[in-house]
């Protein structure tokens, strides 16, 4: 799904706030149908990932003119894409924010990852066509107590 900006919001129930352009087909599809799939692209998808995005699912199946594969989800109507990393089956929570900010708040649902890939590189649009990819990781050991129950 084409989203303009995205952040995650609450872990427990799972809550993805995301800001959608009014013009774009999608806007639509969601503020009608109240679902969506978020899709987690690797960079081997970064040249149809930037097609995606130019092209209008009103005019184009994305699918076949992409050479990507739907896969039904299992709790929403919107499919999977195959060939990503990650798929977030979501539902609108809260529609508050849409008419003035087209911001929706999602709660993820289902969630999906390709277990055999490991340390995928997914990217992340920073707007203007310009992509990150993650680098090194680290891992910092856990507190014993919480800040945050203290």
């Amino acid at each position: 799904m084409p989203m303009s900006w995205h952040t995650m919001m609450e872990f427990v129930p799972p809550l993805v706030g995301c800001v959608i352009s009014n013009l774009n087909h999608t806007f639509e599809i969601l503020r009608t149908t109240g679902e969506c799939v978020l899709n987690v692209p690797t960079a081997e998808l970064a040249k149809k990932v930037v097609a995606c995005g130019n092209a209008s699912g009103q005019s184009v199946d994305k699918f076949k003119t992409f050479g990507l594969t739907p896969v039904a989800a299992s709790v929403v109507k919107a499919p999977l894409i195959a060939e990503c990393y990650a798929n977030l089956e979501c539902r609108v929570i809260d529609r508050t924010l849409v008419t003035r900010y087209n911001f929706f708040v999602l709660e993820v649902v289902k969630a999906w990852i390709a277990p055999r890939r490991k340390r995928p590189r997914t990217i992340h649009h920073q707007g203007e066509g310009v992509f990150a990819v993650p680098g090194r990781t680290i891992k910092l050991p856990l507190p014993k107590t919480s800040l945050l129950t203290s």
